[in-house]
C-alpha cells in the first residue's frame, strides 16, 4: 500500500511541475514581447530595495493595520510551506514525519511555530474575507474589479483557510494516533494547537482516524500542487514576481521621464542641420511612444503580471478620487490582459496574427489617459515599484505623436512652446516686462 502511495505521489509532482514549468514558460514568453530595456545598474542598490520592498514590504505599512493582516498572511503561509520539504520527502520516501527523530525536540518547536502561524493565516484570511465582501473597502469594490478579479481574490483567501484547516486536522488525528502507538506514525511531543484540539477527534476509530489523517495528508499537499499552478493565472503570481520586479525599480528620480533619444535627435537636427547624417546612413524609427504590448518595454510588461490588485495606486490618484475614469490599477490589469491575449495568439497561431486590437483605444481609453496628471502618486503608493506612469506616458506619446490626437489646449500649448519656448503666448523679448512694471 506505502509502495503504491509512493508511485501515486510522485506521479502527481511530476505533473503539477511540468504544468506549472508550461506556464511559467508562457509568461516568460509574453514578457519578452516587449522591447530591450538595460536595468543593470547600482546592483547594490537594488538587492537593497528587493530585501525591504518584496521581503520586508516596507511600503505596505504606511497602511498599517492591512500590512500587519499581509504580514501575517504572507510570513505564515510562506514559513508554513517549509514543511513541505518534509511532506514532499516522506511521499517520495514512504515514510512519516522523517525529521523528527533527527530534530528531536527542535522538531516539536518548529511544528509549534507552523501551527500559531497557521492560526494567524486563518484569521488573517477572514478579515480579509469581510474585508472585501461585508464592510466592502472602497479601493477593494472598484468597478474594474468586478467579475473574476474579485472572484480571483476569494478564491485565494478561501483555498489559505482549506490548506491551513487542513493542516492542523492532520496534526490534531496524527497526535492521537501517536498516542495510541500505531505503526508509521512517529511519537513527537503534544503540538501546542493541535494538540488542544485533538480532543474532538478522541472517541473516533482507529480506521476512521487514520482516514481522516491520511484524507487531510494527501489534500494539503494537491491543494499546495493545485495553488501552484493557479498562481499563474491569478493576480497572486505577485507572490514570486515581486522580488524580481522590486530589484528591478526605477532608481531615477520619480519626476524624471525619459526623453525619447529620436526626438532629441531630430530638434537637435533641426537647429544644426550640418550635424544630421546623410540620409542613407539615418534608420528608420517604427514607432513614438506605444500602441501595443511590443511597444513597451519589458519591464512595463514584468510590472503588469506583478500588480497584486491592492488598489493602492488608484486610492492614491487625485484623478480617480476627482470622479474621473482613470484608475492605475485597471491600466495595469488591461496591460496583462492585453498581453495574454498576444500571447494566447503567438501559442495557437506559432507567430502574433493581427487580431485588429490595440491596447490603445481597445483596452485603454483616451479620456483614461488625459485624465493623468502625472503626480506620481501611483508610482510611490505601489508596494513593489510597479509604474503605471511609465504605460500611460507612452501611450500618450503615440496618441500625439503618432495619430495627431489632443485636445485644442494642448495643442495651444505646443505651438506656444514651438515658437515662444514656453507654454504660454508671449514672445521672450517681452518676458521681463512684468519687472520694469512692478518699477
Amino acid at each position: 500500500m506505502h509502495v503504491l502511495q509512493q508511485i501515486l505521489f510522485i506521479i502527481c509532482t511530476a505533473f503539477a511541475i511540468y504544468i506549472f514549468y508550461k506556464k511559467i514558460a508562457a509568461l516568460r514568453r509574453n514578457i519578452n514581447l516587449g522591447r530591450d530595456e538595460d536595468i543593470s545598474d547600482n546592483p547594490g542598490q537594488r538587492w537593497k530595495n528587493m530585501f525591504l520592498l518584496a521581503l520586508g514590504q516596507k511600503k505596505m505599512f504606511k497602511k498599517p493595520i492591512p500590512a500587519l493582516l499581509h504580514l501575517a498572511v504572507y510570513a505564515g503561509f510562506i514559513i508554513i510551506n517549509i514543511e513541505i520539504l518534509e511532506i514532499f520527502l516522506d511521499g517520495i520516501t514512504g515514510q512519516h514525519r522523517m525529521f523528527a527523530p533527527f530534530l528531536g525536540n527542535l522538531y516539536s518547536f518548529l511544528i509549534d511555530f507552523f501551527e500559531v502561524l497557521a492560526a494567524m493565516v486563518l484569521l488573517a484570511c477572514l478579515i480579509f474575507l469581510i474585508r472585501r465582501n461585508i464592510l466592502k473597502v472602497r479601493r477593494l469594490n472598484m468597478k474594474e474589479l468586478n467579475g473574476w478579479p474579485r472572484s480571483d481574490a476569494n478564491i485565494i483567501l478561501i483555498t489559505e483557510i482549506i490548506l491551513m484547516s487542513l493542516f492542523l486536522t492532520m496534526n490534531s488525528a496524527d497526535h492521537i494516533l501517536q498516542g495510541r502507538g500505531i505503526e508509521h506514525y512517529t511519537a513527537t511531543q503534544t503540538f501546542l494547537i493541535s494538540g488542544n484540539l485533538s480532543s474532538m477527534f478522541s472517541t473516533m476509530s482507529t480506521g476512521t482516524l487514520i482516514g481522516i489523517e491520511r484524507g487531510c495528508w494527501w489534500l494539503h499537499i494537491l491543494g499546495i500542487f493545485a495553488f501552484l499552478n493557479y498562481l499563474p493565472y491569478s493576480k497572486h503570481m505577485h507572490i514570486l514576481l515581486a522580488f524580481p520586479n522590486a530589484y528591478y525599480g526605477k532608481l531615477i528620480p520619480q519626476g524624471e521621464i525619459k526623453n525619447m533619444p529620436e526626438i532629441q535627435k531630430e530638434v537637435l537636427y533641426m537647429m544644426e542641420p550640418d550635424k544630421a547624417p546623410p540620409a542613407t546612413e539615418q534608420t528608420e524609427h517604427h514607432r513614438f511612444g506605444a500602441k501595443d504590448i511590443p511597444d513597451l518595454s519589458w519591464k512595463n510588461l514584468l510590472d503588469a503580471y506583478s500588480c497584486t490588485e491592492c488598489g493602492r495606486c488608484t486610492d492614491s490618484c487625485p484623478a480617480n478620487m476627482t470622479g474621473k475614469k482613470l484608475s492605475p490599477r485597471k491600466i495595469m490589469m488591461d496591460t496583462r490582459d492585453r498581453m495574454e491575449t498576444v500571447g494566447k495568439n503567438i501559442t495557437l497561431n506559432k507567430t502574433f496574427v493581427d487580431d485588429g486590437k490595440t491596447l490603445l483605444n481597445d483596452y485603454i481609453t483616451v479620456e483614461e489617459l488625459r485624465a493623468c496628471t502625472s503626480c506620481q502618486a501611483c508610482v510611490e503608493a505601489c508596494p513593489v515599484s510597479i509604474d503605471p506612469l511609465s504605460i500611460i506616458m507612452q501611450l500618450r506619446r503615440s496618441l500625439i505623436m503618432e495619430d495627431s490626437n489632443a485636445p485644442q489646449e494642448w495643442n495651444l500649448m505646443f505651438g506656444n512652446i514651438e515658437n515662444n519656448m514656453a507654454p504660454w503666448k508671449f514672445s521672450p523679448d517681452d518676458r521681463d516686462k512684468w519687472v520694469e512694471e512692478m518699477n
